[in-house]
């Protein structure tokens, strides 16, 4: 499943590509799966607006809208589009002479003559739409707050509310990292290998690391995510960018899915166990 560096990597691929540009009009299709919102408030919010921004919150790729007409400095409360892809979805900005991938369950036809589209073989991303002047829960905090996800954020969480975080948890810090309404948007992959990157073992409960190694682990964690995002993200299995291409991270990782092969710090066998029902793979010299 993308984390937050791929996700990230497709917003801003997006958003470099089409914001500012109006939807003139959205196909959705026939599989009910992908749609957390009825296909009619879909196509309602989205046709005629204008895509102020695509971003990233957790795993959810966010686009603010606006009315087409609308100049003001401080607009009315917007239309959030939510896109969250899942295990195998792709959020694609194509010319429409480009064959049309199968898989395509949703398409936005922009005035600039592009097409946005949401390509998921196994179905298991979800389309929606929040807006921004709903109170309370994932849809925002007020007028204006937008959608906000279930947790906090992990490359600006300040060490006293990171720490904090893990205060009394007797779960494993693997487990812990996983848990989105914590931390939302770290996965298996960037879990590991931040633990790794901090001398962590997976197994240890989150309560009884003290506060320099989960100072360690703050920093080793941005510290992954934001080369991973530098390097357009992880493609070990149907990741792709907004183009289309792969990220180079995988190159880097020093732990994730290398079970057997040398440790890149001391050469002893990555090992890999089940956490949680999780994969999970760490060096048993390195990490204590």
């Amino acid at each position: 499943m993308p984390e937050l560096p791929e996700v990230e990597t497709v917003a801003n691929g997006v958003h470099q590509r089409v914001h500012g540009d109006l939807i003139d009009s959205v196909w959705i299709g026939d599989k009910p799966e992908p749609l957390k919102s009825p296909s009619a408030l879909i196509i309602a919010a989205l046709t005629g607006s204008r895509i102020e921004r695509v971003h990233r919150v957790g795993k959810t790729i966010v686009f603010d809208l606006a009315t087409a007409d609308s100049h003001s400095p401080n607009p009315a409360p917007r239309n959030q589009f939510l896109v969250h892809l899942g295990m195998t979805g792709r959020l694609l900005v194509s010319h429409p002479d480009v064959p049309l991938p199968a898989h395509t369950h949703w398409i936005a036809r922009l005035r600039s003559g592009r097409e946005l589209r949401f390509v998921d073989a196994r179905r298991f991303g979800r389309l929606s739409v929040v807006s921004a002047a709903v109170p309370g829960g994932e849809a925002g905090d007020g007028p204006g707050s937008g959608f906000k996800g279930t947790g906090r954020e992990p490359l600006s969480i300040s060490p006293e509310d990171f720490t904090g975080l893990f205060r009394g948890r007797r779960t494993p810090i693997k487990s812990a990292l996983l848990n989105q309404k914590l931390l939302h948007g770290v996965g298996n992959i960037y879990a590991d290998e931040a633990l790794f990157r901090a001398g962590i073992r997976p197994r240890r409960h989150a309560c009884r690391l003290t506060r320099a190694e989960l100072l360690r682990l703050r920093a080793a964690l941005q510290s992954v995510l934001k080369q991973a995002i530098s390097l357009g993200g992880s493609s070990v299995s149907d990741y792709v960018d907004a183009d289309g291409v792969r990220g180079f991270f995988q190159l880097e990782h020093r732990v994730y899915l290398r079970t057997g092969k040398p440790c890149a710090s001391c050469g002893q066998p990555v090992r890999r166990i089940l956490l949680g029902g999780r994969g999970t793979h760490f060096c048993a010299h390195c990490q204590h």
